[in-house]
């Protein structure tokens, strides 16, 4: 009922078009109190006339429509963030190869493991506010995680947050995958082979990560999901934001998940762990949440949660493969959160992919410039967008991460993954 009622709040006010007051009640008590700026559709920089700043728009779109009619290619969603204003947005290609339906502004698109940014920021308000110790061991909590030698006696929240556990890069994903409980798999990883002593190195994780859903859920005193979206996406405006595959298919305009010409079967795998991997939403939203992670909407997350979530805990190796994996450096990860070196400059955000679905947030902190993408494929070429954006802003022009001359010809076949990633 509760998700009900807000969702018809919010509604209204998108009617509107106004700003109102928003007050998300759980058990008693105000989660937020702010006003909510909505921007009508009709006044978003979507349009050649609308895109102003130091980036050569003009370009990037030529260059995004372009590389949307690759056949590894299905829909793309591209929104700029510029000083901290939405000075682009844009969609190209199709949410549904079989119907030819369109990616629009409203089209929902999974943010894949971007969700775990989320899930940081949570764990942050919430030690912020005093209702969670990121430092108390997870055995002393309630969750389903256990790790090999009684670990759990020792790793903390921090240390699954920021992907400590010492478990096996991407232990038993595959089981999960297979339908296995994700709450039975996160008992059976006290017999699971370890990287390293916990605590000690970082191994990306997502089933163990999700053991922050549990506690989450009890230090905010309601589900989890629910507690992002009272927390964070209600009151930034985020109405297309949400956790879970129904909250996907029930939506009027939702991209499908493609592998080169072929519509891929919808996996519900990822959505059983939805602190890493549970978020879905249109362009215009997530633009809003990487704006938010800049510190603009400092009502709904303070500077001091965003310094908590965005603090390096521990060093990773480099991002992505290829040209990217050479091009960054000096990497850590965060709670839910990566950071890394560019081109001199340092960088953060996370990227993500599941079966069918790529996602990526990547910023620059010091100028507020950053891009947000979604596209409905398994190709991750489009990582690079980013990238391309942020030389534009500062005047580079000798790096041509976006062209695709470099590509093997279209032949009737799509070419395989230009960058890899798992996560």
């Amino acid at each position: 009922m509760k998700r009900v009622v807000v969702c018809l709040v919010a509604g209204i006010a998108l009617g509107l078009a106004g700003w109102f007051g928003f007050h998300a009640l759980g058990e008693g008590r105000t989660l937020a109190s702010v006003t909510i700026p909505f921007k009508p559709p009709e006044n978003l920089p979507d349009k050649p006339g609308e895109w102003r700043g130091r980036i050569d728009y003009r370009a990037l779109d030529q260059q995004l429509t372009a590389l949307a009619e690759r056949p590894e290619m299905a829909g793309l969603a591209v929104a700029v963030v510029e000083d901290g204003e939405l000075r682009f947005v844009r969609t190209y290609g199709v949410a549904d190869k079989a119907s030819g339906a369109p990616v629009t502004l409203q089209t929902l698109f999974r943010w894949a493991s971007v969700s775990k940014t989320a899930t940081g920021t949570l764990a942050a308000a919430l030690a912020t506010d005093g209702a969670v110790d990121l430092k108390r061991p997870i055995g002393q909590s309630r969750t389903t995680l256990r790790l090999p030698g009684g670990a759990e006696e020792r790793v903390t929240l921090e240390d699954v947050l920021a992907q400590r556990t010492g478990l096996t890069k991407n232990a038993y994903d595959e089981r999960l995958e297979d339908g296995q409980s994700p709450q039975l798999l996160r008992a059976s990883l006290a017999l699971a082979p370890l990287q390293c002593e916990p605590g000690t190195c970082h191994t990306y994780q997502n089933i163990a990560f999700d053991a922050a859903s549990e506690i989450l859920a009890i230090a905010a005193n309601e589900p989890f999901a629910d507690a992002v979206e009272d927390r964070f996406f209600r009151p930034l405006g985020m109405v297309s934001a949400g956790y879970g595959m129904a909250h996907l298919t029930d939506a009027k305009d939702w991209a499908k998940p493609h592998r080169g010409t072929q519509v891929r079967p919808l996996k519900e795998a990822y959505w059983r762990v939805p602190a890493a991997a549970g978020v879905e939403s249109d362009i215009v939203d997530f633009a809003k949440w990487m704006q938010a992670m800049m510190g603009k909407r400092p009502d709904v997350v303070p500077a001091a949660v965003l310094r908590l979530a965005h603090q390096p805990r521990v060093r990773t190796e480099r991002l992505y493969g290829s040209s990217l994996r050479q091009a960054n450096s000096d990497a850590s990860y965060a709670l839910g959160w990566r950071n890394f070196t560019y081109d001199g400059r340092r960088l953060a955000g996370h990227s993500g992919a599941v079966s069918g679905y790529r996602a990526t947030m990547i910023f620059e902190p010091a100028t507020r410039t950053g891009v947000v993408a979604l596209w409905n494929s398994d190709w991750g070429f489009p990582f690079r967008i980013p990238f391309a954006a942020i030389d534009s802003y500062h005047g580079r022009a000798d790096t041509r991460w976006l062209d695709l001359g470099e590509l093997p010809p279209v032949t009737g076949g799509a070419a395989g993954p230009a960058v890899a990633l798992k996560e």
